[in-house]
């Protein structure tokens, strides 16, 4: 049988047996069933869950200008920890005139200091810079399924009757928020158990949620400015908050440096001696020196005491650049994307912030 002829009889999409991460793969295995689903749409009909792939922004581009013309409520989920990474710019020009209700992911894992109001005020900024006007915002956490109750109010609120969207990047928790949803929502959790309704656009994935509409799963967009591409699979573990963040401190004088593993690195280049609150996973080692040390530090033990990256991944990483910073007197938080923050609350500093190239790093008021 030629794989190629094969579409899905779930979503559409053409079938495939090499790459798992990709749309349309099923195992070789399965192509002998009467019936050939894809992996996602095999793991929806039988055990009610929705699985993530990625795909290129060129595709993805492709997939929702079918649902441009549509009505509809978008569901933009975005990832707190690598805001930058996840939000999609312009994504009114790719979905149309849609309301757009913009949800941050992962509120679990942030220290109970965190000032939820200052964060959604800032994710609001944040969209509105990359093009994006929400209708509303919030925070939930998918793993934990808090926030999940209000948002679904805010789905039904919003979508008046119509179709959802759900949009996102890969590695946002986009599939565990809908897998959440589909298990808390008993309005349309019980159509999914006893019937299979496939999706009607390529690539897709629709969830019923009453005769006229459904919720349909968009596969994640790939964004190449996110750490998460430059690393291996077992380095993204070490970088990756499993757990709520315990802030770790360091009383800095000026010439000191901070490094975060061997993926980004501080420069504490002018100013009196202050705090350096550092928000990364717990498990992330961060490692002091002096400022006139770094450069050799970093040349000679990247992937061995400056870990993660390891040895066998650090080939993978891009070229390290810097941007300084002046803070004036309050406090401010330093960004690495896909990494964590670090707030410095003194009278003014000058620092250095360095990260591989492609990944932004930026300055906002702090949310404590």
């Amino acid at each position: 049988m030629e794989t190629e002829t094969i579409d899905c009889q779930g979503c559409g999409v053409r079938i495939q047996t090499t790459a798992k991460d990709q749309p349309g793969y099923t195992p070789v295995s399965s192509l002998q069933k009467e019936v050939v689903l894809c992996q996602r749409c095999f793991r929806l009909k039988h055990y009610n869950e929705i699985q993530d792939v990625s795909i290129t922004d060129d595709d993805f581009l492709k997939m929702v200008s079918s649902i441009r013309d549509t009505s509809g409520l978008v569901v933009h989920i975005v990832d707190i920890f690598d805001v930058d990474g996840s939000l999609i710019h312009g994504l009114p020009r790719l979905v149309g005139e849609k309301s757009i209700l913009l949800v941050g992911n992962k509120m679990d894992l942030l220290p109970k200091s965190v000032n939820t109001r200052k964060l959604l005020q800032w994710l609001r900024s944040q969209a509105k810079q990359a093009g994006i006007k929400v209708t509303d915002a919030c925070l939930i956490s998918s793993a934990k399924g808090h926030g999940i109750a209000e948002l679904s109010e805010k789905i039904e609120q919003y979508r008046q009757g119509d179709n959802v969207y759900i949009v996102g990047t890969t590695n946002v928790g986009k599939s565990t928020f809908i897998n959440r949803l589909i298990k808390q929502s008993t309005g349309f959790s019980e159509v999914i158990t006893t019937s299979y309704f496939p999706g009607t656009t390529l690539g897709f994935i629709e969830i019923p949620l009453d005769d006229r509409s459904a919720l349909i799963d968009t596969p994640g967009i790939v964004n190449k400015q996110q750490m998460a591409h430059y690393i291996s699979g077992e380095d993204l573990k070490l970088i990756t908050p499993n757990k709520e963040i315990k802030p770790r401190i360091y009383q800095l004088n000026d010439g000191q440096t901070l490094f975060f593993g061997g993926l980004a690195r501080l420069d504490f280049i002018k100013g009196d001696k202050q705090s350096f609150v550092c928000y990364f996973s717990n498990q992330l080692p961060i490692h002091r020196t002096k400022l006139e040390k770094a450069d050799d530090l970093f040349a000679n033990h990247c992937g061995e005491l400056l870990t993660p990256p390891t040895e066998a991944s650090i080939d993978q990483i891009p070229p390290m650049i810097s941007d300084t910073f002046r803070i004036k007197e309050g406090k401010y938080d330093i960004v690495f994307p896909g990494l964590g923050w670090v707030s410095i609350l003194g009278e003014g500093a000058t620092v250095a912030a360095h990260r591989p190239k492609g990944v932004a790093v930026s300055i906002r008021q702090s949310f404590n």
